[in-house]
């Protein structure tokens, strides 16, 4: 996905030598070009570069081809037969060329490998053959007829060039778990492990496959071992990529991955940046979006100890990305079951995260913001909680996410404020329910803010979800000081059916079209 995402001037010069190449090869009729002064070329693998560079290599050959492949279907369908002819031996020249590069820096070559080579370029020929017979051909009968083939033959390369990348991809990424694992020096685990963390970014299916050939299991390894405990950032970063997917975690299941991960956290020899990204591992593998977690079972049995440190990692946080990655698996925890609402109360959590809030150095974002008010909101639904909330001013706290708005303007900063002001929203309807709470939350002027945002749009940055929960949130409050209401407020905003109101602030918005 990065690749589509990078800049298209960015992409089309990294993209340029690799096309030009088979273009020379087209002229020579799919014969490398090759010099001894060829050798310093950044797309030449003689000069023995890296194993990661050799990936990436691949993958964009792969990335290209496949671009290539989707371009003569819609030229098909378009009837364009001298394009689809010309596109079509261009990819026969690029599969050979990758074919070549990679046979030139693969360390072991296997007899399934070769049999899909020879399928696939047997196919790309004979798919070439079949287009450039059609360039010469007038009858739109027959035309029509040999769509059908050429269709056929390209759902057949595609599948032998998917299966041809996998099988590379899956050897590659052997060799190097292999070397992990293995390794008794940290250099030659270094590289290995950053190559694996590139790997990841690449895509959850190569996620899959680590996963699948004992990345995980080698991970591990390394973080069990005392002499490369300078390795442990960058390995508990690449675990934290691979448990994007549910075999990543199923894997960390099986080995432990949990008592590992709280050790590493409770011993206090580690750096913090050690800790930091022990809890985004954490924070990972809890996440609500996952559907997968409930497996998790050796988690609660270690919920205390995980759970006591990376609070305690919140409140000594050095910096706003350690608190950031220790509250998000804080807040992710308490959504995986109650108990970890109950501990995080015996162990003074209100106090020391609304503490954090006035730190700016910790608290130096909406993203942090959003773990925070996550936390109180998961939290409030525990009766205890509320006099530690009055007791911690959190009202006031709360009040003023009510006014979180993005100070950059990007679409993830803008989403993480309207999550703010949902949350504090939800977590004052929850608290609120106690009269000494809402009296507070009156004192403080939270009902003219909560109207504000209700029939405001640009206020609320046009968000349905921060609606509902400021109307659920002024209802609880009316309820309790009905007096700090206009009557058009109580009749439009209160006295309605929650979805009657809420579709009168909605048809608010203006329409500039």
């Amino acid at each position: 996905m990065h690749l589509i995402q990078m800049d298209s001037v960015q992409r089309w010069m990294e993209d340029l030598k690799l096309m030009t190449d088979c273009e020379c090869m087209c002229i020579l009729q799919s014969k490398p070009i090759s010099t001894e002064d060829d050798t310093q070329s950044e797309c030449s693998l003689s000069s023995q570069p890296s194993a990661c560079d050799n990936l990436q290599l691949l993958l964009k050959r792969a990335w290209i081809i496949s671009t290539e492949l989707t371009r003569i279907v819609q030229k098909l369908e378009k009837n364009r037969w001298q394009r689809v002819h010309s596109m079509t031996v261009r990819v026969n020249c690029q599969v050979r060329s990758m074919i070549s590069e990679y046979n030139t820096f693969a360390r072991n070559s296997w007899e399934e490998m070769h049999q899909y080579e020879k399928m696939l370029v047997e196919k790309c020929s004979e798919l070439t053959t079949v287009t450039e017979r059609c360039i010469q051909i007038e009858d739109e009968q027959i035309l029509k007829a040999m769509k059908a083939c050429i269709n056929d033959a390209l759902t057949t390369v595609a599948q032998y060039f998917g299966q041809l990348i996998e099988l590379a991809l899956t050897h590659e990424i052997k060799n190097l778990v292999r070397e992990i694992s293995s390794s008794d020096n940290v250099d030659s685990a270094e590289s290995a492990i950053n190559s694996l963390l590139s790997l990841t970014q690449e895509g959850t299916h190569l996620c899959r496959i680590i996963a699948k050939e004992g990345g995980i299991v080698a991970l591990f390894k390394i973080c069990r071992q005392d002499c490369f405990r300078c390795l442990y950032p960058q390995t508990l970063r690449t675990l934290a990529s691979v448990c994007c997917v549910e075999e990543g975690i199923q894997e960390l299941e099986k080995v432990d991955g949990l008592l590992c991960l709280a050790d590493i956290l409770t011993d206090n020899t580690h750096p913090q940046a050690t800790h930091a990204e022990a809890a985004a591992v954490i924070a990972q593998i809890m996440s609500p979006q996952l559907t997968f977690t409930q497996h998790l079972g050796s988690f609660l049995e270690n919920m205390e100890e995980i759970v006591t440190a990376l609070l305690k990692l919140c409140q000594a946080a050095i910096s706003g990305e350690v608190f950031l990655l220790a509250s998000a698996a804080l807040a992710n925890i308490t959504f995986f079951d109650t108990m970890a609402c109950e501990i995080l109360l015996q162990l003074d959590a209100v106090n020391i995260l609304i503490s954090a809030c006035g730190d700016k150095q910790k608290v130096d974002s909406p993203y942090s913001r959003d773990q925070v008010v996550t936390i109180l909101a998961n939290m409030s639904v525990l009766g205890q909680c509320i006099s530690e909330v009055i007791q911690g001013n959190g009202v006031q706290v709360l009040m003023d996410m009510l006014f979180e708005k993005s100070s950059s303007g990007n679409s993830p900063e803008a989403a993480a404020c309207e999550r703010v002001q949902q949350k504090a929203a939800v977590t004052l309807a929850r608290l609120s329910r106690d009269p000494d709470v809402a009296h507070v939350a009156v004192k403080l002027n939270c009902i003219p803010r909560l109207i504000e945002l209700c029939r405001s749009p640009t206020e609320r940055n046009n968000s349905d979800s921060v609606l509902v929960a400021c109307l659920a949130a002024l209802r609880r409050l009316a309820v309790m000081s009905p007096d700090g209401l206009q009557e058009s407020d109580f009749q439009q905003l209160i006295k309605p059916r929650l979805v009657d109101s809420f579709l009168l602030c909605t048809n608010m918005e203006e329409s500039f079209v």
